[in-house]
């Protein structure tokens, strides 16, 4: 204890040591195959976006929290119980973003994109954060892959951004997908239906919980997202959404389906598709697999949602915008997609598999070894190396386990003659090469 009556702050040795640091729970590391699998996906993805007509667009990780109360819904799971938001040391409420559509909008209207030629179209990938319960498929910091179409009206946005998704999941390897589409209608057809979804969850109060009749006085609509046994057969008798479309919605929702037949697109009318965000209208649309996995019950059929989206033509003035801007877009859950392994793990373009070896014996090798792995760099060639290793046996050994069929070896010899040996590991045939000529030798004999 010091003068002052204070406990003396414990020193190192003190301190209770509770084993190593470990990642935080529901955030995870991405090692090399995954990360390369990822970086894959979204190279793919941005290739078909930008064929597609699409533009890059990366907002900030981190938003005002506003931007997600005002928008997602305050009584939506996502705001309730999922948001990680923090308060910094100037007072500003701040969230780490659990979507990406409400950035995208912002970043639209903070930078005038309306002066641009409409529609804006934008694509965007990255992380994003939910504190929801670890499983499988899902984490609470997860990748996704989005797009955006901002500035129209027209159904045939909403299936540019069916299709544009519906081809990143297809090339990704993945079959069977059905497309479950609703339409939410307007903001008149909205209110009515959910009066009449009030109304009918009304009668049946007694079964609904504490949670549910919270929601049934501020969100009715998200008792078709409820998962408690007693609602589901509730929900297959409740009101449809489809039933309160005015003319304009009705037609715009036809319109979209004959653009889906039209493109051989297998979708199916799902009465009780939501989605868990407020700020949608009209079209909401989900990628959904079916697949018979075993459970402890036995085999059952699992649905699996990859990702969905929908219009949401009323966010813009959530964000304090002065006027509506009709927009559309969607996102695919790209680490669930990954993790569930049920597509092919695309590699992206520049992994390569290298087709060297180098080896070096003896200091004065190492000291030139960077400058030998530069002349294979710009030759475009992809090489390993273990400069840890010394001796050439337990080199030549690496370089077999890892089927390599080249191996340059730089010996102190080879140092003072300003030259390399290229070796054949499979028929064991040799040369020197002086390192001037190296790349040339290279691109005509190994790169071939």
């Amino acid at each position: 204890m010091n003068k002052s009556g204070a406990k003396e702050p414990k020193d190192d040795s003190q301190v209770k040591k509770e084993g190593p640091v470990q990642s935080v729970k529901g955030m995870r590391d991405l090692l090399s195959d995954e990360f390369f699998s990822l970086e894959g996906f979204f190279e793919k993805a941005s290739e078909i976006a930008l064929y597609y007509g699409f533009q890059p667009i990366q907002t900030p990780l981190i938003e005002r929290e506003e931007a997600f109360l005002r928008t997602v819904g305050e009584y939506t799971d996502i705001v309730q119980k999922e948001t990680y938001t923090f308060r910094t040391k100037g007072g500003d409420r701040l969230i780490l973003r659990p979507e990406g559509t409400a950035g995208v909008m912002r970043a639209y209207i903070e930078h005038g994109m309306h002066t641009l030629p409409q529609p804006v179209m934008l694509f965007y990938y990255g992380p994003f954060f939910r504190h929801e319960n670890p499983q499988r498929g899902r984490q609470r910091q997860f990748q996704q892959f989005g797009i955006e179409v901002l500035g129209i009206d027209k159904s045939v946005a909403d299936a540019i951004t069916i299709r544009v998704l519906l081809t990143i999941l297809e090339e990704a390897g993945l079959k069977d997908i059905i497309v479950e589409i609703n339409s939410l209608g307007d903001k008149e057809c909205r209110s009515q239906y959910k009066k009449a979804l009030y109304a009918y969850f009304k009668r049946h109060i007694g079964k609904l919980s504490a949670n549910e009749k919270e929601l049934l006085k501020n969100n009715p609509l998200r008792l078709l997202d409820s998962k408690n046994p007693d609602i589901i057969p509730l929900k297959e008798k409740a009101p449809e959404a489809m039933d309160y479309l005015t003319g304009a919605s009705k037609e715009h929702f036809k319109e979209v389906l004959e653009y889906l037949d039209t493109l051989k697109i297998p979708f199916r009318i799902n009465s009780n598709l939501v989605r868990g965000l407020d700020y949608y209208s009209q079209t909401v649309f989900e990628f959904v697999l079916e697949k018979e996995e075993e459970t402890e019950k036995g085999k059952e059929s699992v649905r699996i949602e990859l990702g969905g989206g929908g219009r949401y033509d009323y966010l813009a003035k959530m964000l304090g915008a002065k006027k509506d801007i009709p927009s559309v877009g969607g996102a695919l859950g790209v680490s669930r997609i990954i993790s569930l392994g049920y597509g092919t793990h695309l590699k992206p373009r520049i992994l390569k598999k290298p087709r060297v070896f180098f080896i070096q014996l003896g200091f004065e090798a190492k000291l030139q070894s960077l400058g030998v792995i530069e002349i294979l760099r710009k030759a475009k060639l992809p090489v390993r190396q273990s400069l840890s290793k010394d001796g050439l046996s337990v080199q030549l050994g690496i370089a077999e386990r890892l089927k390599i069929s080249w191996v340059l070896i730089l010996g102190q010899k080879e140092v003072l003659e300003e030259s390399i040996i290229v070796r054949n590991m499979e028929d064991r045939s040799q040369q020197t090469v002086k390192i001037a000529d190296l790349a040339d030798y290279i691109k005509k004999v190994i790169a071939k």
